[in-house]
């Protein structure tokens, strides 16, 4: 196998491990009232299951882009394939709801140590010039086990059972395993200073998963509960410790000064906005389907395929988009497009049927696809190959941090407006407004990229067309 054709099967090996932990995050919502039936377990029970796994995902994100930097990325990878493919075995054992907790909080610590493993790969296989398209096939195998995960997760629990979304994970997990020593190369940070930092790592897992905690929890606590403000402050103080420690320590963890780079700062920012504006509205539109419109979990994946498939098909030619003229227009096109779908969504009423929000899955569809790939492959240009770990790491913590505060802001802002009143028309009056909300903050995510995000066009592409270098250090802000 050559060179050339194998750095592709590695993107594919990487792909399947990364399909895998992103099926996760949607297959399980489906599953939960046969899982608290069999279980017998409780609402509080119920939540942690799903948060239980979102949270050590969260916190330990950074950490597992240091150890990939550290002891080699494609080892690490490996490590979280194995950890997750355990632990999905265990979950789908479970005797009881804690026992099941317990595993799926291991199975964010797998999947903390492969998800920014498979963008660090992805960063040191490819050459800056085909790393867009890289990345935009990434995104769309993200899209496409988010797309598919209620859908595979209705039909396993009607047909099968719960415990199958569990066990599809272990025969996955093997084959991606196998697949990563045959064809994903070796690579780590090469610097001689390579010490651990556990200091920094203490601090950061703390402080994004105090954040993290009290995120998903307020609403049901309270904002000034004693248990959602003291997890703010544990996590504030845990942060700007963490800041502190990273700023003199002598080999930091998270190399603070990576934030100089404006496209790097900005598109992150952009990553978490596009998060915070969508992953709660995904989430409340869910509710919406089968809780007001009637839908049952299978149609409810299904409605959402138009806008997943248009990001499969789209991403790849966004990617290779922003290798030719960079990112910043398609990130400011692609949040405008969004605030557009959200603002067409905010008009929905109670008795919708799916053409009616079709056109607002076909605007998200596009307009994700001009924001995910581009701005992934924007801050990546700033990253030096020797620190794509920590890299990827802090651009998938911008992205879960945003989700985790949009399903909080947009739930606060419904239940303000729903006012305790259990109607549709009172449901759909608190989405409307929330989703006016989220529309703006994606406008602010357009505005945002117009500024700070550069042009990153690779100078030997620029050479080979003819045209003047363009480098995302040094290009002029307009």
């Amino acid at each position: 196998m050559n060179s050339e054709s194998r750095k592709w099967w590695t993107l594919g090996a990487v792909s399947f491990g990364l399909f895998m932990i992103m099926l996760d995050n949607t297959v399980v919502n489906v599953a939960l009232p046969a899982i608290q039936r069999d279980l017998h377990a409780r609402l509080s029970e119920l939540e942690w299951i799903v948060s239980g796994y979102a949270l050590t995902f969260a916190a330990l994100m950074l950490t597992g882009g240091k150890l990939a930097d550290l002891l080699g990325r494609r080892r690490v990878f490996v490590a979280g394939l194995a950890v997750f493919s355990g632990s999905s075995l265990a979950c789908a054992l479970a005797p009881s709801a804690d026992f099941l907790i317990g595993a799926r909080v291991v199975q964010g610590v797998g999947a903390a140590l492969m998800n920014p493993a498979t963008l660090s790969i992805i960063s040191a296989t490819f050459p800056p010039r085909e790393r867009g398209a890289a990345i935009g096939i990434w995104a769309g195998v993200s899209a496409l086990a988010l797309a598919i995960g209620p859908l595979v997760g209705g039909l396993l629990t009607e047909h099968v059972g719960w415990s199958a979304i569990f066990y599809v994970n272990v025969p996955i997990g093997l084959i991606a395993i196998a697949a990563s020593f045959l064809l994903i190369d070796e690579s780590r940070d090469t610097r001689e200073d390579r010490r651990p930092d556990i200091p920094g790592q203490l601090t950061s897992a703390i402080g994004l998963l105090g954040l993290t905690y009290a995120l998903i929890e307020a609403n049901g606590y309270g904002w000034g509960s004693g248990r959602i403000v003291g997890a703010f402050v544990v996590a504030a103080v845990a942060l700007v410790a963490f800041v502190l420690l990273e700023r003199h320590q002598r080999a930091p963890m998270v190399d603070l000064r990576l934030f100089r780079d404006r496209t790097f700062a900005g598109a992150n920012v952009v990553l978490l906005l596009v998060a915070l504006a969508m992953f709660g509205v995904f989430f409340f539109l869910s509710l919406y389907m089968q809780n007001i419109l009637g839908y049952s979990p299978v149609q409810t994946g299904a409605t959402f395929l138009p806008l997943t498939l248009l990001i499969i098909v789209v991403a790849p030619l966004a990617g290779r988009y922003s290798d030719r003229f960079g990112s910043r227009w398609l990130l400011a096109g692609g949040m405008t497009l969004l605030a557009l779908q959200l603002f067409y969504f905010s008009r929905l009423g109670v008795h919708e049927t799916f053409w009616d929000l079709l056109p607002g899955m076909l605007l998200g569809g596009v307009g994700m696809s001009c924001v995910m790939a581009p701005a992934s492959a924007a801050a990546m240009s700033g990253v030096p190959v020797d620190r794509a770990g920590v890299g990827s790491a802090v651009l998938n913590s911008s992205r879960q941090l945003g989700g985790s505060l949009g399903i909080a802001v947009i739930g606060a802002i419904m239940t303000h407006e729903i006012g305790g009143r259990q109607t549709p028309h009172a449901f759909v009056h608190g989405l409307s407004v929330a989703l006016e909300v989220a529309a703006v903050i994606a406008l602010v995510g357009a505005v945002i990229a117009a500024v700070a995000v550069r042009t990153h066009v690779d100078p030997t592409d620029s050479m080979e067309r003819g045209r003047p270098q363009t480098y995302s250090q040094d290009a002029p802000a307009g």
